[in-house]
């Protein structure tokens, strides 16, 4: 049989693998960054008040929520010669550097304004390295388990690289803090010229594959809503936005919890992520071995029962234990690292199955209602704790009183809130029928396709006299 399939079915040699998933590392370097420390940088150094940073983060998704949507659609139209997702993903470069500059460095007098505007062009720029990157690696192969392999690649390789922001109070004598207030502008140039060298390594690294051909001439209405109604799809989406949103209701309050519940230091605080995200370097390729085994669909559902539980423990270790609460750190990371590893493999699968479907690509669509989904969970965590903080009247200045109420709703919020979050997630997932068997068969139906559109494009040229086995071989 000829394969002509724009998704290969080999295994992407070591090496390259993990020079094209340095292109993870920026994202990650973002989502920390975003999700973690600074909100709490514009709520306590800045002065604007909890309630304001999540209604203010919430507009921003509303005004964002077509902007992944439209870029999908422009990516799977794109025709260069590196590429349709590769130059997408090239582009995001200066955009990160003009937004990170401006969110790194904010006016004295900032307002809510200057928030929205600078967070919203950071966020266009993280999707526009999200999609590029995902969509890209879709493409390079077709296989069920390989794709597993090449995302838990990119996601070690970015959760390693942001791991360097946890790190910096080891590696400076603490000199520069993430969750120091005064190191924000050092970090933010930290972060651009990161993102700069992992950008071109990956670009440079690995080649796109070719785009398939569209087997018609004209998409249709029909053709668009096929993506927003395929079952499996729509399965991935719910359950990737509770699993989102679970871990992201915990990550906007990580420094409070920790700094004010558990009693360590701005130090101590930023370094406890670093086993957090070292457990996603390790836990990505594990999590990956077992879907070979169990399906993808419910690895997730395993590794959401191991978040519940791990949370709860985190919760039970005693204020200022540092050696337990570290061990915690990373059993809680270790679960969570299955989540966007497999959701987005899965979501390569469906890729295949619409493309079988409809005869169209749309890797950028379908990465790009995962991007919205991830986005729109960790900006809603914001917009629901932060009020409920204010309700409590938890105050996040460093060094104030905050009653034992404030301090019970912090943890409540914090802890328990993730757990049901995420066991929704993982509900979702129950009954989902795109498995390893039935991707299988429609890799099969997709190759047998091109094989044939590339023996009737041979035809066309040579004539029907042509013995057109003899010319495909």
């Amino acid at each position: 049989m000829i394969s002509t399939s724009a998704a290969p079915s080999g295994r992407m040699p070591l090496p390259r693998l993990l020079a094209f998933s340095t292109g993870s590392i920026p994202a990650y370097l973002l989502i920390g960054m975003l999700s973690t420390y600074l909100p709490p940088f514009y709520a306590g150094k800045m002065g604007i008040s909890l309630t304001a940073i999540g209604l203010t983060i919430g507009a921003l998704r509303l005004a964002d929520l077509g902007v992944d949507l439209a870029l999908g659609w422009l990516m799977d139209k794109t025709r260069t010669p590196i590429g349709r997702y590769r130059p997408w993903f090239l582009a995001g470069l200066p955009v990160l550097w003009v937004s990170v500059y401006k969110v790194f460095n904010p006016p004295a007098d900032v307002d809510t304004s200057y928030l929205f505007t600078w967070y919203i062009l950071l966020y266009v720029a993280y999707s526009m390295l999200v999609l590029g990157h995902s969509a890209w690696a879709a493409s390079l192969s077709g296989n069920y388990n390989e794709r597993s392999r090449m995302f838990g690649w990119m996601l070690g390789i970015g959760v390693l690289g942001s791991s360097t922001m946890s790190a910096l109070p080891l590696l400076t004598h603490n000199k520069i803090r993430p969750a120091d207030p005064a190191s924000i502008p050092t970090i933010g140039w930290i972060i651009m010229v990161i993102a700069t060298i992992a950008v071109i390594v990956a670009t440079l690294s690995t080649r796109e594959a070719q785009a398939p051909v569209a087997r018609k001439d004209r998409t249709t209405l029909k053709d668009y809503l096929a993506v927003f109604t395929n079952p499996s799809m729509l399965r991935l989406v719910a359950a990737d936005l509770f699993l989102i949103l679970g871990p992201g209701a915990s990550a906007p309050i990580y420094l409070f919890f920790f700094r004010d519940v558990k009693h360590f230091d701005p130090g101590m605080v930023s370094v406890l992520l670093i086993p957090y995200g070292a457990a996603g370097i390790i836990g990505a390729p594990l999590w990956a071995a077992i879907a070979r085994r169990l399906g993808k669909h419910r690895t997730v559902q395993i590794a959401g029962l191991g978040y519940a539980v791990t949370q709860t423990v985190l919760m039970a270790i005693p204020a200022g234990l540092f050696w337990p609460t570290f061990v915690s750190m990373f059993t809680v990371g270790f679960c969570l690292s299955a989540f966007i590893v497999l959701i987005r493999a899965m979501v390569a699968d469906v890729a295949d199955q619409l493309r079988l479907e409809t005869g169209e690509e749309r890797s950028g669509i379908l990465y790009a209602l995962v991007t919205l989904t991830q986005k729109l969970g960790s900006s809603l965590a914001v917009t629901i704790i932060y009020p409920i903080l204010d309700l409590v009247h938890f105050n996040p200045k460093p060094g104030a009183h905050n009653t034992t109420e404030a301090l019970h709703g912090l943890s409540m919020s914090y802890v328990f809130a993730p757990i049901i979050l995420v066991t929704i997630g993982s509900a979702c997932l129950i009954g989902y029928k795109l498995t390893a068997a039935r991707q299988s068969e429609i890799r099969q139906a997709l190759e047998e396709l091109e094989a044939r559109d590339y023996a009737a494009s041979l035809e066309a040229v040579g004539g029907p006299g042509e013995n057109i086995a003899a010319r495909a071989s």
